[in-house]
């Protein structure tokens, strides 16, 4: 199989969650998964794989951030929210992949813009299924030869 624009790699997996500090007691207490960095009372990032990352984070700000137009998702659907993120290594690589999804049949859900939190460029669209992605280039982002994912800034 061909893969254009994305490879078959997952970097992130966001959890949207109802309340944060239940999620980091779990996940984090409960599991003994080590944080690989925290924002506290903001976000929780968790390895768990070379090159992967779990993310827990608010649902409101996850359905904002994805472009929902409601806020929060329904009371029913709490806890159920979840953004898939592809990370590329270049802006121009992000407007190409919004671009090839939308080919394939996907919906944008957020055009590629700059990110007020990372500085870097990404954009969001849906698989046809509904399930979404984020495309981001975090130039704050880098992944060691073994896989180890280290955020903030290069040295």
């Amino acid at each position: 199989m061909h893969n254009r624009g994305m490879e078959q790699r997952i970097n992130f997996i966001t959890l949207g969650v109802p309340d944060l500090e239940a999620a980091r007691r779990f996940y984090v207490d409960g599991l003994g998964w080590e944080p690989t960095l925290e924002v506290e009372g903001e976000v929780v990032f968790i390895q768990v794989s070379p090159g992967q990352l779990l993310g827990l984070w608010w649902a409101d700000k996850l359905e904002a951030d994805a472009g929902a137009a409601g806020g929060a998702p329904p009371e029913e659907y709490r806890g159920a929210g979840m953004v898939l993120s592809h990370n590329v290594d270049s802006e121009e690589e992000v407007v190409r992949v919004l671009e090839e999804a939308v080919t394939a049949g996907g919906t944008i859900l957020k055009p590629a813009e700059r990110s007020p939190d990372f500085g870097g460029l990404h954009g969001h669209f849906a698989d046809p299924a509904g399930f979404r992605w984020e495309v981001a280039h975090n130039p704050g982002w880098r992944v060691d030869a073994d896989g180890r994912v280290h955020l903030g800034p290069v040295p």
